[in-house]
């Protein structure tokens, strides 16, 4: 067995992969060249508005990817990943509104403007430190993964799984929105957090800056695809998928199955945060609504539109989900999307299930198939030309 860097592999070895990477490098290389170069007056010039929108899809196909690496290789089916999104995107949220400091409405040095409305006279102990940048970082993977452990620790000891399982995570992400939305939480209630100004020194409304974000969330789902690739082509990744597929089995004959569960999902949690993070500054605002569970619902919808168990698929299927979102919610089409959307998944889940993935590969497969059957049949009239002699 040679043993190649991973890159290489997926390069050679992964059509769908090579042209995923392709189009990543198009991305990071096109955008920027589009918005900063290209004048204003330009057909080709593309807005800073859309940067801000091309980085939300791609924050989008993070966090899928992070679903699909439990649902498509584990099959554990999370209805809560939501929660682990917003949990960093509060993490970075709040370093960002220390950042604010005295220009805020009120101009308190300290206090955010919410907590000087609300009369909070210092600064709770949970919000100390967070105008360093680094602890920021260490929260944004700290939140999600503590949460992920302990939830994860509970769920997959008690061996409780399938439909179960997935109910308690959507129990779980529907409490923490109903905590977060406490004024006396101390993280901005209904309002969230907002009003941001800048990052690391540099203003959030300028065009480099949102080209940076946008280019951070670019090599972050580089990142996270070539891991989640490296997890599921190691020999973890197939035992992941035995416990999708027999999960008693895997367990009887050795395997201590709530350890492999455990991990993975702490690391699909850690990546849902990682998303959470890159989308607070380049939208601008987190508050309690990102724990919906209708959004966590809508993730998996993602997820099965592109292809369970691809990884690429996932990507794809939240970038063609939330392109279509947002072309029938700015028309007239906008108080029908939900009925769209769940149209969608049944239509999915019936007829296509294996998503926009398993249409591209069907078509693939038989193009391929024609080929082998047009070579096949001009081998005989090649001998016949060279005397019956077949090389």
């Amino acid at each position: 067995m040679t043993h190649k860097p991973l890159i290489q592999q997926l390069l050679t070895n992964d059509t769908a992969s090579r042209w995923l990477f392709v189009a990543l490098l198009a991305l990071g290389i096109g955008v920027p060249f589009l918005n900063l170069v290209v004048p204003p007056d330009s057909v080709f010039h593309v807005p800073t508005y859309m940067v801000t929108l091309l980085g939300k899809y791609l924050c989008f196909a993070i966090l899928a990817l992070a679903l699909d690496l439990i649902w498509g290789y584990c099959g554990i089916l999370s209805l809560g990943h939501g929660a682990f999104f917003a949990l960093g995107g509060y993490a970075m949220g709040m370093y960002l509104m220390r950042q604010i400091g005295d220009r805020g409405v009120y101009g308190n040095p300290v206090l955010p403007d919410f907590m000087v409305f609300l009369n909070w006279q210092e600064l709770p102990w949970y919000w100390l430190g967070f105008d360093n940048f680094g602890l920021a970082l260490l929260m944004v993977f700290l939140a999600p993964g503590l949460l992920a452990f302990l939830f994860g620790w509970l769920a997959f000891r008690s061996r409780v799984t399938g439909v179960y399982l997935s109910i308690i995570t959507q129990a779980l992400t529907y409490a923490l929105m109903l905590a977060f939305f406490r004024n006396d939480m101390g993280f901005g209630g209904n309002n969230g957090l907002t009003d941001f100004k800048d990052i690391l020194g540099f203003n959030l409304q300028a065009d480099s800056t949102r080209i940076v974000l946008f280019l951070a969330t670019v090599i972050v789902l580089a990142l996270a695809y070539v891991l989640c690739q490296y997890i599921t082509r190691s020999k973890a990744g197939r035992v992941l998928i035995s416990i999708r597929d027999a999960e008693s089995r895997t367990r009887f004959i050795g395997y201590r199955v709530e350890h492999y569960k455990l991990f993975v999902f702490i690391l699909s949690a850690l990546i849902a945060g990682v998303a959470g993070a890159l989308y607070v500054p380049q939208i601008g605002i987190i508050n309690p609504s990102e724990f919906n569970p209708l959004n966590s619902i809508e993730i998996v919808i993602w997820v099965a539109i592109g292809g369970r168990g691809t990884l690429y698929g996932a990507v794809i299927g939240a970038v063609l989900v939330n392109y279509a979102k947002t072309t029938f919610t700015s028309g007239i089409f906008a108080e029908y999307w939900l009925f769209i959307l769940g149209a969608l998944f049944v239509i999915t889940t019936i007829y296509l299930p294996r998503g926009v993935v398993g249409i591209m590969d069907g078509y693939l497969s038989r193009r391929k198939s024609r080929q082998d059957k047009s070579m096949a049949a001009a081998s005989p009239q090649a001998g016949v030309a060279t005397g019956g002699k077949q090389p």
